[in-house]
């Protein structure tokens, strides 16, 4: 089978993740990092995409090891670089897929921390009214555990996804798939509150039905919601290794503990896996809703 243009290779695998697996700009650019990976340690071998097999794939995670890059690194990597030869495959660039039998690295069990509902009191508590941007971000705090949020989930938050009177959202999740999420009356209280701020703010063009706004009138940042969790945690004095996804590590938790169905949690979270994937596009919304309004903290104190 003739060999094709590298660059060509990249740019059409790059268009089939935007256009056919609908990635978000962030898990795209992830997986082109991985092929970046692959394409710099076969550059230096002189091999081409489409000859490699499994015994370079091999003497590369040994490359990998020598260089100090951690077993999960290592497995992310993989797992992208499985995707591109998948690809591959399917457009039939090539007739065997080197990646079938490439082992992942053993990976040790590891927990991520989540917080006690105290944790996140305080967190929240550490939060200063009186300045500026303080009701936004006691807001956003809340609506990311109370919903069970991603970062990019909390930042795209548009006020036509707000459903208050009904005690819903609409939340646009990965791969541009949309479900509805209860919300808990306190974080209902915090964005009305929020809102009466909001109205103050000079708002940018284009960013009109975006519900939380920075100072300049444009949308959050990622890396704005890192750094205002990481700051409110160490005011806090909580020790503990939180970031954004902590708090939604911690909605589940809270659940479970509480006694919610584990599909509800998974649906809630907009987890999909393929052999369970219809399950949870079947679940009654009304059920979702009290299942969460029956165990999540939030709707007990």
């Amino acid at each position: 089978m003739e060999n094709g243009d590298i660059s060509s290779l990249v740019y059409n695998y790059r268009t089939y993740l935007l256009l056919e697996k609908s990635l978000s700009r962030h898990s795209i650019e992830a997986y082109m990092d991985d092929v970046n990976k692959l394409l710099s340690y076969l550059y230096d071998i002189n091999k081409h995409p489409q000859e490699v097999v499994l015994d370079d794939l091999q003497k590369m995670t040994v490359v990998w090891r020598e260089m100090g890059i951690n077993p999960r690194s290592q497995a992310r990597i993989i797992s992208g670089i499985r995707s591109f030869y998948h690809y591959l495959m399917l457009e039939k660039k090539i007739e065997n897929d080197p990646t079938e039998w490439l082992e992942f690295p053993k990976l040790g069990l590891k927990l991520p921390d989540f917080l006690t509902l105290d944790e996140i009191d305080k967190i929240i508590s550490v939060i200063d009214l009186s300045q500026a941007e303080g009701q936004r971000n006691r807001a956003l705090i809340e609506t990311l555990y109370s919903c069970g949020l991603r970062v990019s989930e909390l930042i795209d938050l548009r006020f036509s996804n707000l459903y208050l009177d009904e005690g819903f959202i609409k939340v646009n999740g990965k791969g541009k798939k949309e479900r509805l999420v209860p919300i808990s009356q306190t974080a209902i209280k915090e964005i009305k509150l929020y809102l009466m701020d909001r109205h103050l703010i000079a708002v940018k063009k284009g960013y009109e039905n975006v519900l939380f706004l920075s100072r300049r009138g444009t949308a959050l940042s990622r890396i704005m919601i890192f750094h205002l969790v990481k700051e409110y945690v160490a005011w806090s004095g909580i020790k503990k290794n939180v970031s954004p996804h902590t708090f939604r590590h911690s909605f589940a938790t809270h659940l479970l503990e509480g006694g919610a169905n584990l599909r509800v949690i998974q649906a809630m979270l907009g987890h999909e896996k393929i052999t369970t994937t219809e399950i949870y596009t079947h679940l009654d919304r009304n059920f979702l809703r009290s299942e969460i309004l029956e165990h999540h903290p939030r709707n007990k104190r």
